[in-house]
């Protein structure tokens, strides 16, 4: 089994827990193949909207964060598939600037993500996943929930259609992110024809999926972010799915093993 989605201790709104703690608990609980999937580094000139500027790891640590999971890779060779790997923030308008990032250090990755946490309204950037309150102002400067919704959904056909070079990830993170307050929030999103077109394009791109199943355990979404309609969506059009915790710290590697089981 894999765990297609893990971060690690380079990740700032996350766990100080090792590489070797993901590792460990990821053997205990049966995975056979990881891959880490650390916050690449926003683009050169942007500034990160997160009001704890953590969105992730700078640029001076990607180096680091290569050679130190080489070395690990390394010693649990015949043990554990470990992949290195980033998953790449989106960001409308420094598609060049991402470009340049992957063109550098790309070579080195071999499994990644293409995210979209940030999405631009009249010129200014807005995190879609940071907190309910920050949720609930985008809201009310777009004029509704299905707004946020539709933004977001037209966010990811840019992300799925834009140019980043050669070693642009082919998979693409939480699909339905903007559900994270949906208990807040509530929105049906199955009438949101825009979603459709989403999927379609993933399938045209023959892009994957991360099946990230994170949201089951955040108090105001308490669902799979690939799951219900769109889960259905995945199904018609026959796009690979792969499973990924999401894990921010090593407690939470087993997530997708018990997810699974209850299959």
């Amino acid at each position: 089994m894999k765990d297609g989605h893990v971060h690690s201790h380079y990740c700032l709104h996350g766990s100080d827990d090792t590489f070797q703690m993901y590792i460990e608990n990821a053997i205990k609980a049966g995975i056979d193949e990881i891959s880490f999937t650390e916050h690449f580094p926003l683009p050169r000139r942007f500034e990160d909207p997160s009001p704890q500027k953590d969105s992730s790891m700078d640029v001076e640590e990607l180096e680091k964060y290569i050679k130190e999971l080489q070395i690990v890779k390394k010693f649990y060779s015949g043990v554990i598939k470990i992949n290195i790997g980033v998953e790449v923030d989106y960001i409308e308008g420094f598609e060049e600037k991402i470009k340049e990032l992957l063109n550098k250090y790309g070579k080195d990755f071999e499994d990644s993500i293409l995210s979209v946490h940030m999405v631009k309204y009249n010129s200014k950037y807005y995190c879609i996943d940071y907190d309910k309150d920050s949720f609930g102002e985008l809201v009310d400067i777009l004029g509704g929930v299905d707004k946020v919704y539709d933004l977001y959904y037209d966010t990811l056909k840019k992300a799925i259609n834009s140019d980043l070079g050669m070693y642009k990830p082919k998979r693409i993170g939480h699909l339905n992110l903007v559900r994270k307050y949906n208990k807040i929030f509530p929105y049906d999103y199955e009438n949101n024809e825009k979603l459709e077109e989403v999927v379609k394009l993933i399938k045209e791109k023959g892009y994957e999926v991360d099946y990230n199943i994170s949201g089951l355990y955040k108090e105001d979404c308490k669902e799979a972010y690939i799951s219900g309609y769109l889960y259905e969506l995945i199904k018609k059009y026959d796009i690979n799915l792969v499973y990924g915790s999401d894990s921010h710290n090593s407690d939470n590697i087993d997530v997708c093993e018990a997810y699974i089981n209850k299959q």
